[in-house]
């Protein structure tokens, strides 16, 4: 293998720039050509490829988002689409690739090697931290912290004007941002897509905390919780609670920018690093990931159909420190 791409797919991430800064030092330093791909699949099909050197990477490692850009590729999911896609890599005697992304971004680079047999390593860079077969993607850490660093400052107006507080966070279909948000942020109620609270219990919560004297509290809810977010929740329970002081705040994309922490960009890099490692050794469509601290490969299949599960130990801390 001479040549290789990299593309960053899907949502951004706080650290892929790291990875990819990894991905282009490394391939340099085993005496591969490295190619960038702007805008994902998108810009694989349109030919927005460009070659890379170590100085392309300078100066990135500690930004957010992603220099290459990102975009959501309808085209790409189309026979016709991923035809396009190979031509344009064809052109460029790309034999590899590296894709920084997350689910969907898998998916697409499995569909392309079972079609035209590219082999694909990829990089876990979504900051909702769901993928199978690592114990943390890359941009969760950070994403976590922008969160919790709104919560606290949303706790000091919540116990000023002695108000409950609904905040969401993001994290699709996963507690996985919910969860430290609630132990680090001292919320009394935290609602996830794996664990099933009830307006009812919120309520009762609420009363039992009312019976002892507190005067504020902080509810963390997933965005993907089967309530269906913290706005239907905040009115579901302000109906039993007319006489409760609440307010709603959806933190929203903030949690996807700024710089990423040291985890991240240590993480990234170590990921980076590890998929070009992976290309030369020969694996194809596999992910990079991290298990205990260690590197692991997981096959694209795996962490595609794989639900990773969060551990009901963290739901009954926030129950535990509450009180």
């Amino acid at each position: 293998m001479k040549r290789i791409g990299v593309y960053t797919s899907g949502g951004d991430a706080p650290g892929m720039n790291a990875c990819l800064r990894a991905v282009v030092r490394t391939a340099v330093y085993h005496g591969l050509e490295v190619y960038g791909i702007k805008r994902g699949y998108n810009g694989m099909i349109n030919g927005e490829i460009f070659k890379m050197e170590s100085s392309s990477v300078s100066n990135i490692v500690q930004l957010g988002g992603t220099m290459l850009k990102s975009a959501r590729s309808k085209e790409f999911m189309t026979k016709e689409g991923r035809q396009k896609a190979y031509d344009q890599l064809q052109k460029f005697g790309i034999e590899g690739l590296v894709a920084i992304g997350g689910n969907g971004t898998f998916t697409g680079a499995k569909l392309f090697f079972e079609e035209y047999g590219i082999p694909t390593l990829g990089a876990p860079g979504t900051i909702d931290n769901d993928l199978y077969g690592t114990d943390y993607t890359i941009g969760y850490d950070t994403a976590v912290n922008t969160a919790l660093d709104a919560i606290d400052k949303i706790r000091d107006t919540a116990d000023s004007h002695e108000r409950v507080f609904f905040i969401e966070v993001m994290g699709r279909d996963s507690g996985y941002i919910a969860v430290p948000c609630a132990i680090g942020g001292g919320a009394e109620i935290v609602m996830i897509p794996e664990a099933k609270v009830t307006i009812e219990s919120i309520i009762d919560t609420l009363r039992a905390g009312w019976n002892r004297m507190k005067t504020s509290s902080i509810i963390i809810i997933a965005e993907g919780e089967i309530e269906g977010g913290a706005t239907k929740v905040a009115t579901k329970v302000m109906e039993a609670l007319p006489q409760m002081d609440a307010r709603v705040s959806i933190i929203g994309h903030v949690q996807r920018g700024g710089s990423p922490t040291a985890f991240d960009r240590l993480l990234a890099s170590r990921l980076g690093i590890a998929c070009v490692v992976g290309l030369i050794e020969g694996k194809k469509n596999m992910m990079a990931g991290t298990i205990n601290s260690s590197l692991v490969y997981t096959p694209f299949e795996e962490t595609i159909t794989k639900k990773k599960g969060l551990s009901p130990n963290f739901t009954q801390m926030v129950e535990m420190l509450s009180i």
